[in-house]
């Protein structure tokens, strides 16, 4: 059995932003042109996936948004109504194969085809609230993942954990009121969405599944990486995930341009180590881990390497 699978659906790269935009296509090709540098992607094992259908987009969006950003994308509008999210004819096959690719790792994992898959994709997708795109995402890879794990195959617990420089608003919004997934981000406060405030701790049945850990510019490895220490591990004693699903933002990075954060690239690979000592004591050792932020081609590039490095350790 392979021990890390690779998803990198090449519908990716065609997914146009315009010129100098920060999400560009040029990213999905230095996360791949660095795993064959660096030997990586030789170790790694890499699967085809398909295009999302309508009824896993509807486990997180609803009919409406699907119908709307459908027909803005077909339509060839330069950018979602609903938000800052550029978008070209190619998008909507980008972004469905974007949900189907993580869909595709969750049953990889879960089915124990492997341990643990890396997702190299765009549009990254943790903006994407139920009815709105925004934030560069058009459709919620991530959640739809989680959601497919517990909707499809009946896992009853799933930690997602956020370490972009941006609070996921949308995976927030997704489960704010559901028990069976643990949403945990550390993120720059003040700082795009504006959301994510430590008060932010859910509702109903969901209250205390959400947990936020914001930090001022210029936070790094004591920061960080003390918030998954001090207040994710004790709280996975008790949830006892059955997944473990990493939002991998590498614009918390130092020298991002769109972020504050100064993690190196050492403190990526104990982040993941953490992450992976969560699924190796609750989960099995299932962890898919997906591509979100990270807007230095250079800095993204070595913030995945060593992330999945690790995974591969």
């Amino acid at each position: 059995m392979p021990d890390t699978l690779l998803f990198a659906p090449p519908q990716s790269r065609a997914h146009r932003t315009p010129h100098g935009h920060p999400e560009r296509r040029e990213r999905f090709e230095a996360v791949l042109r660095e795993l064959d540098a660096s030997g990586l992607r030789a170790r790694l094992s890499l699967v085809k996936s398909g295009l999302a259908d309508r009824e896993l987009l509807r486990l997180c969006h609803g009919d409406s948004y699907i119908a709307l950003a459908e027909r803005e994308i077909r339509s060839g509008r330069r950018f979602l109504s609903t938000g800052d999210t550029h978008i070209s004819p190619a998008s909507l096959d980008a972004a469905l194969a974007a949900v189907g690719a993580v869909c595709k790792a969750v049953d990889s994992v879960v089915e124990g085809s492997a341990r643990q898959a890396f997702c190299a994709l765009r549009p990254p997708g943790h903006h994407a609230r139920p009815d709105h795109g925004m934030g560069f995402c058009v459709f919620n890879n991530i959640a739809i993942g989680a959601r497919h794990a517990v909707a499809n195959h009946g896992l009853e617990r799933v930690l997602v954990a956020d370490w972009d420089v941006h609070h996921g608003n949308g995976t927030q919004d997704i489960f704010y009121e559901d028990p069976s997934v643990i949403f945990f981000s550390t993120h720059q406060s003040p700082w795009y969405p504006g959301t994510g405030m430590e008060s932010e701790t859910g509702e109903g049945a969901g209250r205390g599944t959400t947990i936020n850990c914001p930090f001022p510019a210029h936070s790094g490895r004591e920061q960080v990486l003390g918030a998954l220490r001090r207040r994710l591990l004790p709280v996975m004693e008790s949830f006892r995930p059955d997944l473990v699903m990493i939002s991998a933002g590498f614009d918390s990075r130092i020298g991002d341009p769109l972020g504050r954060f100064r993690l190196s690239d050492d403190d990526f690979s104990e982040m993941t180590s953490l992450l992976q000592e969560v699924a190796d004591q609750h989960a099995q050792g299932r962890v898919v881990s997906v591509l979100e932020g990270g807007y230095s081609l250079e800095g993204l590039a070595a913030g995945v390497n060593s992330h999945v490095r690790t995974l591969l350790a």
